[in-house]
């Protein structure tokens, strides 16, 4: 075939020519950095059946009777996640230096909420980001914004690993987290299964309990908190 023509007037797509042909961008992404700037949310990461995708927790308090609500289209065991998490929360209160705020839940409400009401929800992996949200709400601190994290948690506070290490951390990577948090059960998945390219970019702490979590996104709130402490 005769390539003198194409070789003669080159075709250099730019970004103009991509969106005439293309349409307008439909959104933006996920801005980790904006999402996170305010205390009580935390950046986790889900498994979809179409890849990884960040999955925000949003937490809030107002007056009430000590009550837990929960939205998102939450299924069973995400719910469950969530009274975990708030209970270990209030069984290491006096570790976590937030006794005075934990006795307040007594006559106020935990709202924890997860965006994306039409997209249900379920699975063992965000309890560690939902005791986070706590923490981060009770002590009126932000969550790093280059952070986010995956994993559950029992009530005495071990991390447990989870599944689709693979598609979560390419998630975070393509929103621009810098630092993940996962179970350390889990690092044989993350090394195996994880592109070398993504692994490169980012920085993936391992964590085998609770107090870890909080001592790598607060390092300065847990000083007191140790394995096992109690009211």
């Amino acid at each position: 075939p005769d390539t003198s023509k194409a070789a003669s007037f080159p075709i250099r797509p730019d970004e103009e020519m991509v969106e005439k042909v293309l349409g307008p961008v439909r959104f933006l992404g996920t801005d980790v950095a904006d999402r996170v700037d305010t205390p009580g949310v935390v950046a986790g990461l889900a498994w979809t059946a179409v890849g990884g995708d960040m999955m925000f927790i949003e937490c809030s308090q107002m007056s009430g009777k000590g009550g837990l609500v929960l939205t998102g289209q939450l299924g069973d065991v995400i719910k469950e996640s969530a009274q975990i998490a708030l209970s270990w929360v209030r069984q290491n209160a006096r570790g976590l230096g937030m006794e005075d705020a934990v006795a307040k839940l007594v006559t106020s409400d935990l709202h924890v909420h997860l965006p994306d009401g039409a997209v249900p929800k379920d699975g063992p992996s965000a309890g560690i980001a939902m005791a986070t949200a706590i923490v981060s709400l009770l002590s009126n601190m932000t969550v790093p914004k280059d952070m986010a994290m995956t994993g559950e948690v029992t009530l005495q506070g071990h991390v447990l690993p989870v599944g689709g290490l693979k598609e979560k951390l390419i998630a975070a990577h393509r929103s621009g987290v810098k630092r993940v948090l996962v179970p350390a059960r889990s690092m044989p998945d993350v090394r195996y299964n994880v592109p070398s390219s993504v692994l490169g970019a980012l920085q993936v702490i391992p964590v085998k309990r609770m107090e870890e979590v909080i001592q790598a996104v607060f390092p300065e709130v847990c000083h007191g908190l140790l394995p096992g402490a109690r009211l």
